[in-house]
């Protein structure tokens, strides 16, 4: 049943994922012609195009594709605590702790993000279309920080300080699951 648990937890994982990072793209304007934007695109279409007929987008946010997120981590919940005790139950308190951790996934889907635009722009210097998909991506995050940083003589810290913000927030998600539970 780990194995069983595991799978089922990190597919429902690495979807969510594709879905906020759907989010993402449509909130920061990213290039939907992009070669990976297609493929986020044709990943979670099959779901996403019926539901958006019914729930519009807000604004620059996919409603659609929030939803769906949300509710596959409440599944995720319901099927782990399935697994484990063989009994199928849902409770209420499930509701705010995948809230929580639709904000943790999001939270985890900026760092690795910011991570791997930094380790490329080392690799490829802007000639990969991954590359410019994550500097569209993450300017929108990066730009107002390095307005408050001074300037460090071509070093750029604003990943680092975003970072430690994300880091931050985790922490802060720690004491708020402690009130809750």
């Amino acid at each position: 049943m780990q194995f069983l648990s595991f799978l089922i937890v990190t597919v429902l994982d690495l979807y969510v994922s594709v879905l906020l990072l759907r989010v993402w793209m449509q909130w920061a304007r990213a290039d939907f012609y992009n070669p990976f934007s297609q493929f986020v695109v044709k990943i979670t279409q099959p779901i996403i195009g019926p539901l958006r007929r019914v729930i519009p987008s807000i604004g620059p946010i996919d409603t659609a594709s929030l939803l769906v997120a949300y509710i596959l981590i409440l599944l995720k919940y319901v099927v782990g605590l399935w697994l484990i005790n063989q009994v199928l139950l849902f409770f209420p308190v499930y509701l705010p702790l995948s809230l929580l951790e639709l904000l943790t996934a999001a939270g985890k889907l900026v760092f690795w993000v910011i991570i791997i635009r930094s380790l490329m722009s080392w690799i490829s210097q802007g000639r990969n279309p991954v590359d410019q998909l994550l500097i569209q991506l993450t300017e929108p995050l990066l730009s107002p920080i390095r307005r408050l940083l001074p300037s460090m003589g071509g070093i750029d810290l604003s990943p680092m300080v975003l970072i430690l913000i994300l880091y931050a927030l985790d922490y802060l998600k720690a004491d708020v699951l402690a009130l809750i539970l």
